[in-house]
């Protein structure tokens, strides 16, 4: 069965396509020839997911997900949250030479300075439009956030996210145990059993 998944993260594509198996055809948006911006201007990653899975589904008819992540700090009141993947570059720029993931995670760091309460969690919502018809998928995993980067596996802010119950972060996991456990793994395998059952 082919599917859309809208996204040119190249991470992200690799990583559901190992969760998705065999059964499915992943296809990303450079398959499609679409590489602009995906709109995802809502407050909520709920809003965001279902903005992208239907922008992709009206312009090419095709069956599509979409998702939207975010890790939320408890001393930082839930940010970055919605903002993650563009946590430094919001209002003045914070690292404009960093690449993004890399100044995202600094500037986590020094905001967490001295902080004691270092719990946070990773939170997915996939938003599903098949038939004209929207379902939505969500995981999370609790965890911690580190004091500094450990581990060069993943993306994002895997190198400072330990996931309780681990003494690893995610960057220094290798991709088949991270899928056993990451919020991206608990939504796509929600995903799955909903199209499995289709």
């Amino acid at each position: 069965m082919d599917i859309v998944f809208a996204t040119n993260n190249l991470h992200k594509l690799e990583e559901i396509g190992a969760l998705l198996g065999e059964k499915f055809r992943l296809i990303g948006l450079k398959d499609l020839n679409i590489i602009e911006e995906i709109p995802e201007d809502h407050e909520t990653l709920e809003e965001n997911a279902s903005q992208k899975a239907w922008y992709i589904y009206k312009r090419t008819g095709h069956d599509c997900f979409a998702d939207d992540t975010g890790l939320e700090v408890d001393a930082l009141k839930g940010a970055p949250g919605v903002y993650s993947a563009r946590y430094s570059r919001i209002g003045h720029p914070t690292f404009p030479d960093m690449e993004p993931a890399e100044g995202n995670i600094k500037k986590l760091l020094i905001e967490m300075e001295g902080e004691k309460l270092r719990s946070a969690r990773f939170r997915t919502v996939i938003a599903l439009v098949l038939g004209g018809k929207e379902y939505q998928f969500e995981g999370v995993v609790d965890g911690w956030i580190t004091e500094s980067s450990s581990g060069a596996k993943g993306f994002g802010y895997d190198p400072v996210f330990r996931p309780d119950g681990y003494k690893i972060t995610f960057a220094e996991m290798d991709l088949a145990l991270k899928n056993q456990i990451s919020h991206r793994a608990q939504a796509v395998e929600q995903l799955v059993q909903k199209l499995k059952g289709m």
